[in-house]
Formats: C-alpha cells, sequence, structure tokens
C-alpha cells in the first residue's frame, strides 16, 4: 500500500562528517540525560546502526529508560528504531528482549491517544517477524472498530499487509474486511478496506460494488479512483463483465474530481469501442482541457486526445467534436494552442471547414488590440492553420483571403511572411481568386510597414497585375512609397532649406557640389545658432533604399521590367506604352544614381547593381525572348517550386502513417546466457567474453551477441590495486541519471564510515549525497546516487571514496574516483521544421560554434550520413537537392532535446577537382544554439567523432 510503503527517517537528521559518538556516551544519555538529552541519544544511535553499527548492549537500556516515555517524537523514533535494530541473535533465533518489545507494541495498540495507535500500526506494516505479530493480532482487530477514522485506516492497512506477508496469523481477513466496509461512512478507510479486498478477494470486491453501484457518483474521489482500478482489472481479465460494469464508469464520467473523469474516461475507451463510448471520452477530456487551469494537465490530455485520433475508427468520431475542440484556444498558453490547432486541422472536414473557419477569424480578430509576447506567434498560428484550411479546401478560400491579407499591415513581420507565403501559393492554385487578390493587395499596399513584406508584395503586384488599370494602379503606389523623383536632387533639396515642409536647417547655408566622379557632395557653413532638427520622415521605399537597402530596388526594378513589358503587350497607344517604359527606367536609373552618390547609408552592391542595369537593357531592347523569360518562366518556377513542396509534404504524410514494425511476431528470442561455444569461437566462451568486456578489453561490436548486455555501461571508477575497488553502472533515463556503483573492501581490515562523495559539472545536480556504511573485511556492497539533469550539455560526475579504517588513529583515507562523462547524445532526438522556422531560429539563436571539418572519408554524401548518424540530427535538405556529384554540399540539420531545447546545423563541404579521389573532404560545420553549453557540447561531439572508424 502506498502510505505503508512510505519511508519515515525524516526525523533523523545528523550530519555525516561528525564525531560518531561511542556506544558509553550513548548509555549515559539514553539512562540519565532528559527527554531532550534521550531524544537525541536515540537519533544517533538509530543513525549508527543504519551505517552498519550493531550495538547490542543498548537494546535493553533502550527498553528500560526510553521505552516508557510518553513523549511523542520519542514514541515515533522508537518505531523507526525498532524497524532497523537486529531482532535475531547469530544462530538466527529470536533475541529474548523482543518479547518486551512485542508487550510494548501492544500497550501502545490499545493507548488511548489515536496519533500513537495509528503510527503503531503504519509500523506493524513493516515488520517482516510473524513471530512479533501473531500476539498482537487481537489488538489490531480491536483497532478496526476504533472510534478514530485514523486508526480504522491504519488498522486495515496493518490487516492487509499481514496478511499479504503471513496469511495463516488472520486467515478472515477478507471477511473481516468486507462486513467492516459494510458498515464504515468514511471515505478514506473505505478505500482502504476496498484496496484490499481488490487485491486480497476480488469476488468480495465486485460484490460490494455491485451491492452500491447506484451510489458510487456519491462516493469521495479517493474511492472513486480505485473502483475505475478494479473494473478496469475485471474487464480486462473477464471482458464478459463489461456490460456490468461499463455503466457505472459512464456514470463517473460526471464526477465531480477532475481526476476521476480522467481515469474514467481512459478505462472507457479501453473497454469499447462503441463511437458513442468514444464520443463521451472524448468530450470528457475536452471539458478537463477547457476547465483546468494547469498547463501541463492540458497538455497531457490534449496528448490522449491526439492519441485517440490515431485510432482510425475513432477518428470518425472526433471529426464531429472538432467544434468542441477548438473552445481550448481560451487557453493563454501558445503550446496548448498550437496543439490544438494542429489537432483540429487534422479532424476537419469539408462538412465543419466552414465553421472552423468562421472561429479561426474571430480569434484572429481578437489578437488585434491584446498585446502580450505571445500574440504574435499565436497570431502566426492562426495564419499558418488558415493558409493550410484554404489549401484543402478551395471553396473556402475566398472568404479566408480578405481577412488574412490585411495582417499585411501588422507590426509582427513573422505573421505578415506568412500571409505572403500563403497568398503567393493561393494565387498560383487559384486562378478565379487572383483579380480578387490583386484588388485586396493594392488595397492594403500603402499599410506595409515591413520592407521583407513590401519586397514580396511588389513581386506578387507584378507577376499577377494582368490589367492596365491594376498596372497603372502599381505604379501610382510605387511612385507614392518613392516619393519624388530624381531621388538624389529632392534629398539635396532638402537638406539645404528649399524643401519647407521638411527637415530644415536654421542658422546655416548649404552649398552643393559636384565631385570628380559625378556625384553630389554638399558644403555647409554653420552660424553660431544651433540648428534645430526634425525627425525625416521618408516614403517606405524611399526609406529602405536610403538606409543602404537596395537589394528593395532590385526587387523593384524587376516587378517594373515584368509590368512594363505586360503593360506595351496589352496597350496599343503607342505614347502610353512609351511613356510608362520611359518612367521605369527613370525610376530604376534614379535607383542606381542614389546607390552612387555617396547619401545612402551604404553604396550600392555590385549585384543588385547589375540587376537593375540588366532591367535598364531588357527595356531598351525589348527583345521577344526577354518578354518569355520575364513573363512565362518566374511563374513556371513558381509552379514547379509548389508542386515540389506539395509533393514532400505528401512524402513525409505517407512517411508518418507507414507502420514500421522493429520487431515481427515470429521473430527468434535470442537468450545471451544459452549461446554456446561455437557461436562464440573455439578459443573463448561466455565467462571469457564477460570477463573481457568487464575489464575493458573488448570493445562492443555490431555482431556481439553481448551487444545488449549492461556490462557495455560499467565505467571503472578505481584501480584493481587500491585498497577499494569501485565500478559504475551508468542508467541514463530521461531527466535523470542513476549511478548504481559496486563497493569492494580488498583489504583484510574493517572499514567505517565509507562514504561516495560525488560532485558534478555541467547542468547535473546530485539529488541526495549517499549514506556512510561499514564493510567487513573483503566485503563488497552496492551503493546507488540519483542526478537530475536539467538541460542537454555534456556532463561530468567526479568524486571520491573517503573511510576509516577500524582500530587505526590515522586520517580519514581517500581513493580519488576516475571521471563518469555523460554523453549529450542520450537526450537528443531528431526533430524536423520547415525553411521559414529554420531561418527564424538561425537569426534568433545566439551562440554559434564553427567546427571545421578533419575527416578521413572522401565522399559528400557519406560524411553527410556519418554526421547524422553520430549526432542523431535529422537532414531537412530535400534529397533530391543533395543528389548529383557537383564537388559542393550545403545541407542544414535539426534536433531537439527531451528538454525542448533545439540545435541546428548548416554543413557546408566540398571537394575539390584537382585532389585526388581518396582525399578527405573539406569545409566546416556551424552550429547555432539558444544555450551556451548546448552549441559547445554538439561541437565537441562532431569532433569526436568526425573521423570514420576503420576496420
Amino acid at each position: 500500500m502506498s502510505m505503508a510503503d512510505q519511508p519515515c527517517y525524516t526525523l533523523i537528521n545528523i550530519p555525516s562528517d561528525a564525531e560518531p559518538p561511542t556506544e558509553m556516551q550513548l548509555r549515559q544519555d539514553l539512562e540519565k540525560g532528559d527527554v531532550k538529552t534521550k531524544t537525541e541519544a536515540l537519533k544517533k544511535t538509530v543513525q549508527l546502526i543504519l551505517n552498519g553499527e550493531k550495538m547490542p548492549s543498548l537494546l535493553m537500556t533502550i527498553i528500560r529508560f526510553v521505552m516508557p516515555l510518553q513523549d511523542h517524537t520519542i514514541k515515533k523514533l522508537l518505531l523507526i528504531f525498532w524497524e532497523v535494530v537486529p531482532k535475531y541473535n547469530p544462530d538466527g533465533k529470536m533475541l529474548h528482549e523482543m518479547i518486551l518489545v512485542c508487550d510494548a507494541y501492544r500497550k501502545d495498540l490499545q493507548h488511548p491517544n489515536e496519533f500513537i495507535r495509528g503510527s503503531t500500526l503504519r509500523f506493524l506494516c513493516k515488520l517482516k517477524e510473524a513471530e512479533l505479530l501473531e500476539p498482537l493480532m487481537p489488538a489490531i482487530r480491536q483497532c478496526i472498530e476504533h472510534r478514530h477514522s485514523y486508526v480504522r485506516r491504519n488498522a486495515v492497512l496493518a490487516i492487509y499487509t499481514i496478511y499479504r506477508n503471513f496469511d495463516f496469523l488472520i486467515p478472515d481477513a477478507p471477511e473481516l474486511i468486507a462486513n467492516f466496509l459494510e458498515g464504515e461512512q468514511d471515505m478514506s478507510c473505505k478505500r482502504n478496506a476496498f484496496m484490499m479486498l481488490i487485491h486480497a478477494d476480488q469476488e468480495r470486491a465486485l460484490n460490494y460494488l455491485s451491492s452500491c453501484i447506484d451510489q458510487v457518483t456519491s462516493f469521495g474521489d479517493i474511492l472513486q479512483l480505485v473502483i475505475v482500478e478494479l473494473i478496469y482489472k475485471v474487464c480486462h481479465a473477464n471482458p464478459s463483465e463489461r456490460a456490468r460494469f461499463i455503466r457505472c464508469i459512464y456514470n463517473l464520467l460526471n464526477s465531480s474530481s477532475p481526476a476521476v473523469r480522467y481515469e474514467a474516461a481512459g478505462t472507457l475507451v479501453t473497454l469499447s469501442s462503441a463511437p458513442t463510448a468514444v464520443k463521451a471520452a472524448a468530450s470528457c477530456y475536452i471539458e478537463l482541457i477547457a476547465k483546468e487551469s494547469d498547463n501541463n494537465v492540458k497538455l497531457i490530455v490534449l496528448d490522449r486526445l491526439i492519441a485517440l485520433k490515431e485510432v482510425p475508427t475513432h477518428e470518425r468520431v472526433l471529426q464531429d467534436l472538432v467544434m468542441d475542440i477548438l473552445r481550448v484556444l481560451s487557453a493563454p498558453d501558445l503550446e496548448v494552442r498550437k496543439k490544438t490547432l494542429n489537432l483540429a486541422l487534422d479532424l476537419v472536414t469539408s462538412r465543419t471547414a466552414e465553421e472552423m473557419i468562421l472561429v479561426l477569424k474571430k480569434e484572429v480578430v481578437k489578437t488585434n488590440n491584446v498585446e502580450h509576447e505571445d500574440t504574435g506567434k499565436y497570431r502566426q498560428l492562426l495564419v499558418r492553420t488558415l493558409h493550410q484550411c484554404s489549401i484543402r479546401f478551395p471553396d473556402i478560400a475566398s472568404t479566408i483571403i480578405p481577412v488574412l491579407i490585411e495582417f499585411l499591415g501588422d507590426q509582427n513581420e513573422l505573421a505578415a511572411a506568412d500571409v505572403l507565403v500563403f497568398v503567393r501559393e493561393a494565387i498560383q492554385r487559384f486562378e478565379p481568386l487572383q483579380e480578387l487578390i490583386v484588388s485586396k493587395l493594392l488595397e492594403v499596399f500603402p499599410t506595409i510597414k515591413a520592407m521583407k513584406i513590401h519586397r514580396a508584395a511588389l513581386w506578387i503586384l507584378g507577376e499577377y497585375c494582368n490589367t492596365a488599370e491594376d498596372i497603372q494602379s502599381v505604379m501610382t503606389l510605387i511612385r507614392q512609397s518613392l516619393g519624388e523623383i530624381p531621388i538624389v536632387d529632392d534629398e539635396m533639396k532638402k537638406a539645404t532649406g528649399e524643401v519647407q515642409d521638411e527637415d530644415t536647417q536654421m542658422g546655416g547655408t548649404v552649398q552643393k557640389l559636384v565631385t570628380a566622379d559625378g556625384t553630389y557632395a554638399s558644403q555647409s557653413a554653420f552660424s553660431t545658432v544651433a540648428p534645430v532638427k526634425k525627425e525625416v520622415s521618408r516614403p517606405p521605399l524611399r526609406g529602405y533604399l536610403m538606409e543602404g537597402d537596395f537589394f528593395v530596388g532590385a526587387a523593384l526594378a524587376t516587378t517594373l521590367t515584368k509590368l512594363s513589358l505586360r503593360y506595351a503587350s496589352i496597350t496599343k497607344d503607342e505614347k502610353k506604352k512609351n511613356s510608362f517604359i520611359a518612367e521605369s527606367m527613370f525610376i530604376m536609373a534614379t535607383i542606381i544614381h542614389l546607390g552612387k552618390s555617396g547619401l545612402a547609408t551604404k553604396p550600392i552592391t555590385d549585384d543588385d547593381l547589375d540587376r537593375i542595369a540588366t532591367c535598364l537593357r531588357v527595356l531598351s531592347e525589348q527583345t521577344p525572348l526577354m518578354n518569355e523569360i520575364f513573363n512565362r518562366s518566374c511563374r513556371q518556377s513558381l509552379s514547379l517550386m509548389l508542386a515540389a513542396k506539395q509533393a514532400e509534404e505528401k512524402e513525409m504524410q505517407r512517411a508518418a502513417e507507414k507502420k514500421i514494425v522493429k520487431v515481427h511476431a515470429d521473430d527468434p528470442i535470442s537468450f545471451s546466457q544459452l549461446i554456446n561455444r561455437d557461436e562464440l569461437g573455439a578459443t573463448e566462451n561466455m565467462f571469457e567474453l564477460t570477463l573481457s568486456q568487464a575489464l575493458g578489453m573488448t570493445s562492443k561490436k555490431e555482431a556481439d551477441p553481448l551487444g545488449s548486455s549492461k556490462l557495455n555501461k560499467v565505467t571503472q571508477l578505481t584501480g584493481f590495486s587500491d585498497p577499494v575497488y569501485a565500478e559504475a553502472y551508468v542508467n541514463v533515463n530521461q531527466f535523470d541519471i542513476v549511478l548504481d556503483v559496486l563497493v569492494v573492501n580488498q583489504t583484510a581490515d574493517t572499514l567505517q564510515n565509507l562514504s561516495l562523495e560525488l560532485a558534478t559539472l555541467g547542468d547535473l545536480k546530485l539529488v541526495e549525497k549517499p549514506q556512510p556504511l561499514t564493510m567487513a573485511p573483503h566485503d563488497f556492497c552496492n551503493i546507488k546516487a540519483n542526478v537530475k539533469v536539467a538541460s542537454t550539455e555534456n556532463g561530468i560526475i567526479f568524486g571520491n571514496i573517503v573511510y576509516d579504517v577500524s582500530g587505526a588513529a590515522s586520517d580519514r583515507n581517500c581513493v580519488v574516483l576516475n571521471d563518469i562523462h555523460i554523453d549529450i547524445m542520450d537526450y537528443i532526438v531528431p526533430a524536423t521544421c520547415n525553411d521559414t522556422e529554420f531561418r527564424q531560429m538561425w537569426a534568433e539563436f545566439e551562440w554559434e560554434n564553427k567546427v571545421a571539418v578533419n575527416t578521413n572519408i572522401s565522399d559528400l554524401h557519406e560524411f553527410l550520413q556519418h554526421v547524422i548518424k553520430c549526432t542523431n540530427m535529422k537532414c531537412l535538405t530535400p534529397e533530391k537537392a543533395l543528389s548529383g556529384d557537383c564537388g559542393f554540399m550545403a545541407a542544414n540539420l535539426y534536433a531537439k532535446s527531451i528538454f525542448g531545447e533545439d540545435v541546428l546545423a548548416n554543413l557546408s563541404i566540398e571537394k575539390q577537382a584537382h585532389l585526388p579521389t581518396e582525399a578527405p573532404v573539406q569545409g566546416h560545420i556551424r552550429i547555432r544554439a539558444k544555450s551556451q553549453g548546448m552549441a559547445l557540447s554538439m561541437g565537441d561531439k562532431i569532433n569526436l567523432s568526425q573521423k570514420k572508424a576503420v576496420k
């Protein structure tokens, strides 16, 4: 039972480095001291016994001078003392003094104080001596009739554990507890009694449940949980009982306790696959998520809903509940919202798509006036969900597009970028919606605030504006976004004060000069009057250009070229045609002029200059080939990219749905203990192989029949010649590490107060300090130590073993231990993300580690696979992009830790053509992570494992 199995050593708190008292000092304190002194002496006695000291002479002293005391602390300490004290002679017979102790137990079981009675009963649950328990049985039976529930509750626990261990002492225990259960009113007592009947006499438990099945909803939650457990066990063992108890489970779905509702829903799904049962359980889960305030509870229950969805028959039922699932979006936690949207997107059908879109549109409107750190990310999630809905259900795309395009003017660049990705895909796939999208985009264009959004919106307008009116509208918007042109002249006028409504310089004169290379320079003569400056306000496109971002200028030149060529093909009026083309070329020329003038923060780059110059030449020549490239090939490239993306998504979906059977039903089971000599080789047997692995003389190989042996995880901590030999088995279990240390006393002396002292380096934390021990000559023992892991980075556990030699007067002896290195790969799992998320994380993560490639692998693809295998990372670059042999390779890798930490890597390697075939690849690997430890640890791992082992 859970209560009985809990240790009760909390009262003992003595520093391990304190000088242990002698047996004589303890006897004096126990005989003549006051209550406080006796309490401290008793604590120290228990501590020494736990450390291995026998102290037989103190037993009678404690019986005579401590047991008669009525102090509650001493009573509790005595229970611990009787639990740990040796009760047998060396010849295996019970000590005579224990008869007196047994009589003290009996008196405490009849004590008028309910605390002493209850704690004594709880202590008896831990007593494993039938000789001591037998005289106490009448007193224990009387306790189940005590007026206080604390005594009755512990009496039931005591009867259960005694019946489980020594059923001959109380053979009628099930009948006794069944009768007790019939008349008991306290819920905790009923819970313990019912729990005993479940394990001791299941038939009686079922009979009781059948007699009160209509009153189950009025029981306390602790009893209801046990009832759910019983029904689950019975119905799985005997399916014919389902009809008898499934109605009870249905009733418990309406319990006032969330824990009971959660367990009842899980039990109901396992007992019945009927649509009504699945719907009731799923509705219960949804109610729990919506009403519980704890985010961890919400995530756990959401996972149960997602697991339900994985069952094909259950998925159809959940599809009808998709609108109820969307109620969970009221939760403020971003992770909960993300899981909810993904689940709803998987369940939405053409029948519920329109309703879901209305709910998501309302959620979008709610985020407009809410300022929260996660509002922008939530808005981005909503945009992506609406995007995927419109792609899956084109009929409702026309209602989504106007809402989403409004986001282009949003301050959050991430949400606006997602909208543009959606608009670009929608305008390409849904031709009937092109006119609507272009008109909305023209309407929203003046409100755009981000440079990247402006650039992408210009590309879409340049590609899909097909009428003369739309093209003229785009030109008007561009002129408004650039301001007065030529830009250089306009900026110089403002600088000289010729333009009054802009920034003026008071008290000085500015003279324009032309330098030798034709660019403008300004020379100012200031008076002593300090100038009064206003903040310069420029149109958006001009602002980007003045800040030196001429890539926008290159994109604008491409857009103007497309529009001009298309306008020339649809307009018959030569004057209008030439005027439009001339204006486009004028804008391009003024951008080049600005880039070379020195007025911008940074000069124009050669790439941007070449692009704009090429566009000028295309407009001046207007050849059919250029017309084909600008007006048809660009759109065709977009179609190919979207088709490739769609094929990749379908492939990933198929891979996720495909179930991989790792172990087949008819696979033979390999028992390493049964491997014969012939299988291991003629020269070594199982013992020799085991010993060689334990000593580190044999490395594990793939074909090794002992591949799964724990011996591969044994770390030797000391040498064989040390007085104390130690080795550790390291068991990594996600968030904690368990060290099972074997310690061997190789001397002929008794080692006292032997302590394993450990310390950690990295984000590791030692949970508890192992207790000191006393070891006989040539004895051995196992010490367990728990280490908690808080983040993903390489950790080191180090320390020493200290001890005293019995009878020696020297200082404490110390044996230094070898370090235990914790591998980061135990916490890294492959993960996936899209290109946008990868770029976003790459820009956000501040820690980068650049590792130079130093390997003996000569093939690019082989080196990539080797890095993936060694780092547990997933390659995000599509296989098609990596195919072929061009002498260089660039690939993006991604992984997550079990703590939710992300790690990114970019692999850039090459194989130079002039080098021989067997020459190793060259290049570097850049690693980025949010924490320094993650970036450094992953870099160290790659450095250590770059080279392929030579067979």
